[in-house]
């Protein structure tokens, strides 16, 4: 089994970091987006796509801050995690994203993430 790459990408939400964090913690949040359907048991999350579904665990998470997953499946230690951050500044508010990849499945990944992501936007309302 080859090594999965550690990779980022950051989006900016036009959101408050609570509302956004409902999106991204809560099963009927996820499935306005992420998945079609989206079912949880504790810490076990279960996400639907056209049928197929995929088990995850919550490893942590911190309210209106993030949240950070590993599927079930995974025999090593990579993780997806939606983190919020906040510009002191301008106070824009962005959603930055760790995922893993097989190398040569990098630009796929970023592209899935900036399709589920763009759903997002348009579920809050966000440009």
């Amino acid at each position: 089994m080859s090594d999965k790459i550690k990779f980022e990408i950051e989006f900016v939400i036009q959101s408050s970091p609570q509302l956004l964090y409902q999106y991204l913690s809560t099963p009927s949040g996820l499935s306005e987006w992420f998945a079609d359907n989206v079912n949880s048991r504790g810490e076990i999350f279960n996400f639907m796509w056209d049928g197929s579904e995929e088990e995850a665990k919550l490893l942590k998470k911190k309210s209106d801050e993030f949240i950070k997953f590993t599927w079930s499946e995974n025999e090593d230690d990579s993780f997806f995690e939606m983190r919020i951050i906040v510009d002191e500044i301008t106070k824009d508010v962005s959603l930055f994203i760790t995922d893993f990849a097989e190398e040569d499945e990098i630009d796929e990944a970023k592209m899935l993430w900036k399709n589920q992501v763009s759903d997002l936007k348009q579920v809050l309302g966000s440009k």
